[in-house]
């Protein structure tokens, strides 16, 4: 069995649910969001793990750490991982974003792959810095199963990064709700999208829920 990268987003959080830019902010997951995590712990602790992965931010550690409990494994923290930093734009809505910046936001949506929110990161800064991880887990985990616990912006960068899609084009190509997983195996020809935006771990009035 080669390599195979599980993707998962963390749970809810209120920035989620409000559909607001939350990238270097730190908020804790809602009660559903605590949920979700548990939910998915519960649908796949009996998946042969080789190890956990996650952004050190607190909505995604409080996700992975259902499945670090179940199985005893240590979480491995990397800064790589973390979601975009959304500068100026941090716990804004589009709409407000779109009122006060709105040329920068106009730049960004025709291209997030290299131009930034105001003050913030491009989405090449966040490719190069979620590809050094996953090369790493390359090198140290040649075959089994990994989890990877990120948020939405990052897992849909690095997703586009191995399956040769424009960075620029992350927004528009990939899904990422919240809990959702997406499976990527390697195999002798690459990476082979296995799953996009799984949520079937999920009950359904979790899965109903508004919000990104």
């Amino acid at each position: 069995m080669g390599l195979t990268l599980y993707f998962l987003r963390h749970g809810q959080t209120s920035f989620s649910r409000a559909n607001a830019f939350c990238g270097e902010l730190d908020p804790p997951l809602t009660e559903a969001g605590t949920a979700m995590a548990a939910a998915f712990a519960s649908a796949y602790a009996e998946l042969p793990w080789q190890a956990v992965f996650a952004s050190p931010m607190l909505r995604t550690r409080a996700t992975a750490q259902f499945l670090c409990d179940r199985l005893g494994l240590e979480m491995q923290l990397r800064d790589g991982l973390r979601e975009i930093y959304y500068g100026q734009w941090e716990g804004l809505s589009t709409q407000e974003v779109n009122e006060r910046f709105h040329d920068d936001y106009v730049s960004w949506l025709s291209d997030p792959g290299w131009n930034a929110p105001t003050g913030g990161e491009r989405g090449i800064d966040i490719y190069y810095r979620s590809n050094a991880v996953l090369l790493e887990i390359e090198r140290q985990y040649p075959s089994g199963n990994i989890l990877i616990v990120s948020h939405k912006a990052t897992i849909r960068i690095m997703l586009c990064g191995l399956l040769g899609i424009d960075v620029g084009r992350f927004r528009d190509r990939i899904a990422a709700p919240v809990a959702s997983m997406s499976i990527v195996e390697y195999t002798a020809r690459g990476p082979l999208l296995l799953a996009l935006a799984e949520r079937s771990h999920l009950p359904a009035h979790l899965r109903e829920l508004p919000g990104t």
